[in-house]
Formats: structure tokens, C-alpha cells, sequence
């Protein structure tokens, strides 16, 4: 495995991920064979979605507002795009805990880059309102639930809107939920209110190449989950107990963002299923379904006349 395979590996495998299980199949067919240095067999697929924010002519990241052209510096500017007092914050792409930007890089976007703006939001005068500009499948558990915070208490403060310009799954509508309305298009889908683990157990095909592997462990459970070995029945349990605990504070985080439009319990029934426009407007995941230029639209005017 090449060290670049192997950081994704990191990243991938045996850690938390709030990532809608189509987007992690679809990676699985397209480079689990290359991480694992072989067949990847998906025992229970549930349909591999090749999603890339702003493809076939959707919405993209900096489409609102036009923020293409105005590229901004790195002094005297704020990090984000501004029309007309109103912040635009872009949620894209694959989120993941740190990176040392602020916006989209790469189809991913850092919750470190956007705690940096959301702060920045709240203590500018110039901002009067922000709008978030969602079109995520999800992406890393570490950093997720501090980032909603963020959001939550700018919420509080200033008016946000929520505008998907596409979908928000999993980690992607946690950070939607916390605005103050969420607006989606009339084809986009939201939910996806769960928590993913994947263990990759190479040990069978290791022995077939008549690979022998030994670990030398200092305390009995150092290699606990390693890929290397089958997993065993405790870790399993324990990963189990995260993942459900992960999955009942994400549900509250949505029903705080939510406030009584949807409740802790009603967000766990939904066993992270993910829902289409009229559906996720029933369920109250999101208010209103529109199209996104005309809501950012109505949102700066709204912003202005106050």
C-alpha cells in the first residue's frame, strides 16, 4: 500500500464517520481495491452514488452571490463572500476535521476553515445575515458537533438560512439544521440522521497470499481493531456504543437546530433514512422547497429591509 493509500486508509476505516453509507459504497468500488491491495466484497450494498458537488450543470459553491468574481485577499478581506450585507458560507464536498483553508479545497471542506468564518461572521458588523450553502453527503465525525455549536449561536444572534443546492446528509444536515430555515430544491434530498464505522479485515486474504502476519503488542489491547485480525466480539460491541451514542447526540443536535419542528425522537425514528423534497418538508427536516437563486434572493432583501 502506497503512503497516500494509507492516509486514506486512516481516514476511512475503523473511525466514526457521519457519511451517508451510498457515498461510502461508491468509494469502496472506486478505491477500496487500490487501499486494501484487494477484492473489496460489500455484503449488504445499498445502491453507490457517485455525487459531485456541482456536476451536470447543479448548483455550485460560489453561485450565489457570485462569488467567482470576486476573489478575495488575504488582508483587509473577510473569508467569505458578501451581496449586500449577507455572509455566504459554502458547506460542500467531503467535510473532514482540519485544513488549513476556509471554503471549498478539493471537494472538501474543513470544519477548521469553518469555524474560522463562522466566528468572523458573528463579529463583523458588516454582516448582517449569513446563508449556508449546503451540498454534502457528510463526511467525519471529529469536529462536526463543534462546528454546529458555532453555527447554533450565530444562528442566535443573526439570521441564517440554510440553502441546499443540492443535498445535505448526515454531518452535512447537521450543519444545516442549525439555521435559523432550511430551503431545498425541488429534486435535493436531506436526512441521513446516523453514524458509519467501517472495519476492513484483510486476514483471509493475507493467508491466501500466504502472508503471516505477527503483532507484537505490549498490553492486551493495543491492536484492538486492527485490520490484520478478524474483529473481535468486545471492540465490536464498544464501536457499536460510540456509533449509538454518536447517533443520539446528532439527533438532539438536529432537534436543538430545529427547534419544534422536529423532535430528538423523531429525528432517531428516522433510522437515517434519507428523504426527498416533500418528504423532508413533512418530517420538518426543512421548511420550504425553492429554488435556491430565488431564495437567497428573498433572504438578502429580507436581510435589508430590517
Amino acid at each position: 500500500m502506497s503512503l497516500r493509500f494509507a492516509h486514506v486508509a486512516q481516514r476511512v476505516f475503523n473511525t466514526p464517520l457521519m457519511y451517508d453509507p451510498r457515498k461510502a459504497e461508491a468509494f469502496l468500488h472506486g478505491l477500496g481495491s487500490r487501499v486494501t491491495g484487494d477484492t473489496v466484497v460489500i455484503a449488504n450494498p445499498a445502491g453507490a452514488v457517485d455525487h459531485v458537488a456541482g456536476s451536470d450543470g447543479r448548483p455550485l459553491a460560489g453561485k450565489l452571490g457570485g462569488r467567482i468574481e470576486r476573489a478575495y485577499t488575504r488582508h483587509n478581506v473577510l473569508p467569505f463572500a458578501m451581496v449586500d450585507n449577507v455572509a455566504i458560507i459554502e458547506v460542500e464536498g467531503t467535510l473532514v476535521h482540519k485544513g488549513g483553508w476556509v471554503g471549498n479545497n478539493s471537494g472538501e471542506t474543513s470544519y477548521q476553515g469553518l469555524q474560522a468564518q463562522i466566528a468572523m461572521a458573528r463579529k463583523s458588523p458588516q454582516v448582517k445575515g449569513v446563508v449556508f450553502e449546503c451540498d454534502s453527503y457528510g463526511g467525519e465525525v471529529s469536529g462536526a458537533f463543534e462546528t454546529a455549536a458555532a453555527m447554533s449561536q450565530l444562528s442566535r444572534e443573526k439570521p441564517t438560512i440554510s440553502i441546499l443546492t443540492d443535498f445535505a446528509y448526515s454531518a452535512g444536515y447537521l450543519l444545516g439544521a442549525q439555521s435559523r430555515q432550511i430551503v431545498m430544491p425541488r429534486f435535493g434530498g436531506a436526512g441521513s440522521i446516523g453514524v458509519i464505522m467501517i472495519h476492513a479485515d484483510y486476514s483471509q486474504a493475507l493467508e491466501q497470499e500466504g502472508i503471516r502476519l505477527t503483532i507484537i503488542r505490549s498490553g492486551e489491547k493495543k491492536a484492538d481493531g486492527n485490520p490484520y485480525e478478524p474483529l473481535g466480539a468486545e471492540i465490536a460491541l464498544k464501536w457499536q456504543t460510540q456509533a449509538d451514542a454518536m447517533r443520539v447526540e446528532f439527533a438532539a443536535a438536529v432537534a436543538r437546530g430545529r427547534g419544534n419542528r422536529i423532535t430528538k425522537a423523531k429525528a432517531l425514528a428516522t433510522e437515517a433514512r434519507v428523504y426527498d423534497a416533500g418528504e423532508a418538508v413533512a418530517m420538518g427536516l426543512v421548511d420550504a422547497v425553492g429554488d435556491p437563486l430565488e431564495a437567497f434572493d428573498a433572504f438578502v432583501s429580507e436581510v435589508n429591509r430590517g
